[in-house]
């Protein structure tokens, strides 16, 4: 299982963290992507990207407002200085002495732990075990686009289950969504939207 370095951690909490990784480095993470992070050797922490950002500095006000910036500036702010991409993260989940289950996780993770992008194989593996359960951390949390974050993860990990063969599990993740949210006809209305928004 090939795993992808994208940042450490800054700062965490049972529901969520936030992750910071050099701006050269925003290839790596996407919107909806699954996260890792191992916490111990039997223990792994796992959340779902529902914001990326880069934050301002003086320098970068100052650039904007400049006419004819050179590139080799532009490229040195962006690879060479300390201003990094944060990722914020929901915790939806964890892993403890090989199983998964989608409650929050009983501890948080720690500042500067590494954390790893969920592709192929472990992202099946996320998915897959149980019914969903992590979709109600999702529909719960206030503050963030609950319907495009639902569309985008169901897309990335529908991807990943079409390529090992199993191109049922987009339509029983959208069944169980329309379950959950049978008695919410406006939020469930906005993310058969974002579904249908997604789709190819």
């Amino acid at each position: 299982m090939k795993a992808i370095e994208i940042g450490r951690l800054l700062r965490a909490g049972t529901s969520g963290f936030v992750v910071g990784c050099r701006v050269d480095q925003v290839d790596a993470p996407s919107f909806g992507a699954l996260l890792r992070v191992p916490v111990a050797d039997d223990y792994q922490v796992y959340g779902l990207i529902y914001d990326i950002h880069i934050d301002d500095d003086g320098l970068v006000r100052q650039l904007v407002t400049a006419e004819g910036i050179d590139d080799n500036i532009i490229a040195d702010n962006r690879i060479n200085r300390n201003v990094p991409l944060e990722m914020s993260v929901l915790a939806v989940g964890y892993r403890q002495q090989g199983v998964i289950s989608h409650l929050l996780p009983p501890r948080p993770p720690l500042s500067l732990d590494m954390i790893y992008l969920c592709e192929g194989d472990e992202l099946r593996q996320f998915t897959a075990a149980g019914r969903f359960g992590y979709f109600r951390h999702v529909l719960r949390a206030a503050d963030l686009p609950a319907a495009e974050l639902l569309a985008a993860h169901v897309q990335q990990a529908q991807a990943a289950h079409a390529a090992a063969g199993n191109w049922g599990w987009g339509s029983t993740a959208t069944q169980e969504l329309i379950t959950l949210l049978r008695d919410d006809y406006p939020t469930l209305m906005n993310v058969l939207g974002a579904l249908a928004d997604g789709l190819p």
